[in-house]
């Protein structure tokens, strides 16, 4: 009948009152570590009962939007997000979806050459002698290593100093998942020896355009880099 009438169903009240507390947070209006107004103020601003803030209360802390504190200077206040609390729950989102198939594998690969293949170039322009050295001992360990295990680490590594070079966290928020989702995803396969070989060169060919600062360079070693680690996910 909803749609027949072309209207929209009537929320709860408690989530309409979540919802306009949630984009308060999301425009700004209210920031990390803003108290909120107590329970019986917002009952008035709101025009509600108190159970219903209290409910709406609760689904943004279930969301990690708020927290309470108790005591002289407690209170209910704006959550303040770590960047690895972002990771972490977009690795388990990601996880979740590729386990139930709404995202393959293609996607996620596709995904992290969107982003790693500007990263590299954003990396050759920003990027200070310290991430060089780091970049250079990651392919000295992946070099030495021999167990499937540590050689995944150290190109992880490696990934992940490169786009700490761009100095963007946000870009690390993002790749990250990615590239541990799809670790997870080979953990039951083992590369050849050829394979880990072709990464060192090419890992080594990367920090050099890095180091030389030579953006399209390092962009393109990069996107032939993801190429190669593309079809070795297509063999398995």
């Amino acid at each position: 009948m909803a749609k027949e009438l072309g209207v929209t169903r009537v929320r709860p009240a408690y989530q309409q009152v979540a919802d306009q507390l949630r984009d308060r947070i999301l425009d700004g209006s209210l920031t990390s570590g803003d108290r909120l107004p107590t329970e019986i103020e917002l009952s008035e601003i709101f025009g509600v009962s108190r159970s219903t803030v209290r409910e709406a209360l609760r689904v943004l802390a279930s969301k990690d939007l708020i927290r309470t504190t108790r005591g002289t200077t407690g209170g209910t206040f704006v959550a303040r997000v770590q960047f690895n609390q972002v990771s972490d729950y977009l690795e388990m989102s990601l996880g979740l979806m590729s386990g139930a198939q709404d995202i393959t594998v293609d996607d996620l690969l596709e995904a992290r050459e969107c982003l790693e293949v500007p990263a590299a170039g954003f990396a050759a322009l920003r990027r200070e002698e310290h991430h060089i050295e780091l970049m250079r001992q990651a392919v000295e360990r992946e070099k030495l290593a021999r167990l499937r295990g540590t050689k995944f680490q150290e190109h992880r590594t490696f990934h992940g100093v490169l786009v700490d070079a761009t100095g963007n966290q946000l870009l690390g928020v993002m790749s990250e998942p990615l590239f541990r989702v799809l670790q997870a995803r080979t953990a039951e396969h083992n590369m050849p020896a050829e394979y880990w070989s072709q990464i060192d060169v090419e890992h080594t060919e990367i920090t050099s355009f890095v180091e030389a600062g030579s953006v399209e360079g390092a962009q393109a070693a990069m996107r032939s880099h993801l190429t190669t680690v593309r079809r070795a996910y297509e063999r398995i």
